[in-house]
């Protein structure tokens, strides 16, 4: 039998792909946005032909490591939050999970911004589970009901934030982390001074 060359080359182009992409992480997360992409190449164990034929340039490459770690470490957290029987808690272990992989990543998200990637649409997919687990958890009346989806996207904001400011490896985030799941809860909750502001897009 013949062997089908269109699918084994388009095989071949995806374990490529593969090897590029975990490269990258690794490479990133050494040198952050200084890094080069003939050493991701180099890595790989390709050539940089073959790496600029997937990804035409850093950008690109970058948003291909931040799809994959979402795919990875985030969406399957967020899979199991819709079907937890509490609401709360698997709101809970999605932003831990976030927070972990962003803390994890630190270098890889500082050259995708210094790149450009992290625009208003990166997190779009993101945004939208946690809109549905808002609403879960407040049919549920386990998250006070005055929240609504813009408060919970500037909370994320400001946990990533957090990052910025202390050892990524050392887990400090987790503090915060507490102290906003605390004023997410109804319980003891104050009424809020005014209604949420418009988001305002800005480029990074």
């Amino acid at each position: 039998m013949v062997p089908d060359a269109p699918r084994l080359l388009r095989a071949d182009a995806a374990r490529n792909a593969e090897k590029i992409i975990r490269a990258a992480r690794e490479v990133f997360a050494e040198q952050g946005p200084d890094a080069h992409l003939d050493d991701v190449a180099r890595r790989a164990g390709l050539g940089a032909a073959t790496l600029f034929r997937r990804f035409p340039d850093k950008a690109a490459l970058l948003r291909a490591v931040l799809d994959q770690r979402f795919d990875e470490h985030v969406q399957p957290v967020i899979q199991a939050a819709a079907h937890d029987p509490d609401p709360a808690g698997g709101l809970a272990r999605v932003l831990a999970a976030a927070l972990e992989s962003v803390a994890g990543d630190y270098n890889v998200l500082a050259a995708a911004r210094a790149a450009g990637v992290l625009t208003p649409a990166t997190g779009e997919e993101f945004f939208a589970a946690l809109d549905v687990l808002l609403a879960r958890g407040q049919a549920a009346g386990v998250l006070r009901t005055d929240l609504v989806p813009d408060d919970l996207h500037r909370v994320v904001v400001m946990l990533v934030s957090v990052l910025w400011t202390v050892d990524p490896g050392e887990g400090g985030w987790r503090r915060y982390l507490a102290l906003v799941l605390d004023g997410l809860s109804p319980a003891g909750a104050r009424p809020l001074p005014c209604p949420a502001p418009a988001l305002r897009t800005r480029t990074p």
